[in-house]
């Protein structure tokens, strides 16, 4: 079981490599819906999914959505 960002337009999965993948075993795991969240709300990655994913069943469950940071207001908080 894995906890995963998914890319609420296109569903791909955040990896580790801060790119998007289409398979869900290649995304990035969290080890809660939280980090996950905190995660994604600082990166630049649109709209976005907090899911589980199941791999023997192929099952996602959606935990959370959001929207991450723009870049420009990254900036911003970053030149704070």
């Amino acid at each position: 079981m894995r906890i995963l960002i998914e890319n609420q337009e296109n569903l791909q999965y955040w990896t580790d490599t801060n790119q998007w993948s289409e398979n869900p075993l290649k995304g990035k795991p969290f080890i809660s819906r939280r980090v996950a969240l905190r995660a994604a709300k600082l990166e630049d990655i649109g709209k976005f999914n907090i899911v589980f994913y199941i791999p023997d069943t192929k099952q996602f469950i959606n935990l959370d959505h959001g929207h991450g940071v723009h870049k420009s207001v990254k900036a911003d908080v970053n030149e704070s």
